[in-house]
């Protein structure tokens, strides 16, 4: 039976591959709807068109109980884009989001903060807020030198870090009450706990989670496609108040994040704390921060006000951003 409605249905996108997707619509059924030809394909720069948090507007007149077709595509508020090394195309990870987390761990998988350096330019790109999770707090490594100057060195410039433990419970009820009635993407490598965190946030969901891999402590993969959950927030994490909700973005866990639309030469712009001193070079904005005299960026590092992990991190996503070569 086909269903007649007299004002356009909206719905928001859940997941989904190719080019049919699961989606939320206005009257509380979720659909499988295809796009309509190729009208959003010619204006998307990704091979995915849509991500998990698109808001569309549906055909109308080919609603059915189960499915439908897309026509078009709202503003996005804003977008979280990932380069695919492999596809060699951008791939659109999650839209119109409040909090971008990014989930990392001093070991289990070992700290690799170059991915987060890299996330974190990204999000200053897209204008979107990040909160920096650092997952596996218990374990040892949390108290060594390098992670610590670098959670200090994220705090130090504005980036609100929380130290949690999805395993002892640790940090779980700050994490809660900023996810609180929001709408956030979950980004790490494979294996820091995005899905034993989500578990532990409400335990009616129930994802799986992943084994490391012992040749190499990397983590396998366990979410394949990003996907919109609503999620109920356990009462113990609230103080007691039933049916607090929160939406959250899984994202699939990959072993690099590669920048996308930051050229080298602009990566010092997402770079917040090199902001106040870009354009005071001796050679103004044409400066590469790295060999020439009078640099105001350099001068910062010297001075303190720039942290030489930072500054260290700055040049090798740089040096890989120009050459097209990656590190971990």
């Amino acid at each position: 039976m086909v269903y007649s409605y007299v004002i356009d249905m909206r719905a928001r996108i859940l997941d989904g591959t190719k080019n049919v997707f699961d989606a939320e619509c206005d009257d509380g059924l979720v659909r499988s709807c295809a796009i309509k030809g190729k009208i959003l394909k010619s204006d998307s720069p990704y091979y995915n068109p849509l991500a998990p948090g698109d808001v569309v507007n549906l055909d109308d007149a080919t609603l059915e109980e189960g499915k439908a077709q897309i026509l078009s595509l709202e503003p996005r508020r804003n977008e979280f884009v990932r380069w695919n090394i492999k596809r060699r195309l951008p791939q659109l990870l999650a839209a119109n989001l409040d909090y971008l987390i990014l989930v990392t761990t001093p070991d289990e998988p070992p700290f690799r903060p170059r991915f987060i350096d890299r996330a974190l330019a990204q999000a200053e790109y897209e204008n979107i807020t990040p909160v920096i999770v650092c997952n596996k707090y218990d374990l040892p490594a949390a108290k060594e030198d390098l992670f610590c100057d670098m959670v200090e060195a994220w705090e130090k410039i504005g980036y609100q870090v929380l130290k949690i433990s999805a395993k002892t419970g640790e940090g779980m009820m700050d994490l809660a009450a900023l996810l609180k009635d929001k709408t956030s993407a979950f980004v790490g490598q494979s294996g820091v706990g995005k899905s034993s965190i989500i578990n532990v946030l409400d335990n009616s969901v129930v994802l799986r989670t992943g084994s490391l891999s012992q040749k190499y402590g990397r983590g396998t993969h366990t979410t394949t496609k990003g996907s919109l959950m609503h999620i109920k927030l356990d009462e113990a994490l609230t103080g007691g108040v039933k049916g607090v909700g929160a939406d959250i973005i899984d994202t699939p866990g990959v072993r690099r994040f590669l920048l996308h639309d930051v050229s080298a030469d602009n990566l010092a712009l997402y770079f917040r704390e090199f902001q106040p001193f870009l354009g005071k070079c001796a050679f103004g904005m044409s400066c590469s921060h790295i060999g020439e005299e009078g640099c105001a960026v350099k001068q910062a590092v010297q001075d303190g006000h720039i942290s030489p992990l930072r500054y260290d991190s700055w040049l090798r996503i740089f040096n890989e951003q120009r050459s097209g070569r990656f590190e971990d």
